[in-house]
């Protein structure tokens, strides 16, 4: 149906979450009662059940309560780094988090979208990347491709597409660069 959408033509077979049903029912399970939840707030047994599924997580990272993780599978953290409460990690791809990165509560990593130009509403999926001494500040949307530079601030409720220019603060929707960030 040209110039219609149609979503009884999307097709997404293309795309593999990397791991079988089972792994992923299996997964599921743990998020939703360990990772996603208030009722087991200790962060080891979280970075544990993470790195057992195939997050790739260094040490001294900090995992809050009800953060929500699509694929540990996608997923690689670098040291010392948080994810705030509530977090979510919807990753179709790869998220690459770095060093010393404080991601606050309620931000929300998103690596998927569908084009609305096309009739089939086509699934649209690129990886993030967050750089060693980022921010992103609470309640925070980081766009699919987004590429987050070394020492960026992603100010409180920001939507951020594309690149950011390091050492800078970022704020709003969408997010664009506000001043230098000077750390003392």
């Amino acid at each position: 149906m040209k110039g219609k959408l149609d979503l009884l033509s999307f097709d997404n077979s293309w795309f593999s979450p990397g791991k079988s049903l089972l792994v992923r029912i299996i997964w599921y399970t743990v998020n939703r009662v360990f990772i996603n939840s208030y009722l087991f707030p200790v962060s080891g047994l979280k970075v544990f059940l993470l790195r057992f599924f195939g997050a790739e997580i260094a040490t001294g990272c900090v995992v809050k309560p009800k953060v929500n993780i699509k694929y540990p599978w996608k997923l690689k953290i670098g040291f010392n780094s948080w994810l705030g409460e509530e977090v979510w990690i919807d990753n179709l791809d790869e998220v690459t988090i770095g060093n010393n990165v404080c991601i606050s509560q309620g931000t929300f990593l998103l690596c998927g979208n569908h084009d609305y130009k096309k009739s089939s509403f086509d699934l649209i999926i690129s990886p993030i990347t967050v750089k060693d001494g980022a921010w992103i500040g609470a309640k925070s949307i980081i766009c699919p491709g987004a590429i987050i530079e070394e020492n960026v601030v992603i100010s409180l409720g920001s939507l951020l597409k594309g690149k950011t220019e390091k050492d800078m603060i970022y704020s709003g929707n969408p997010a664009v660069p506000m001043k230098k960030r000077i750390i003392v």
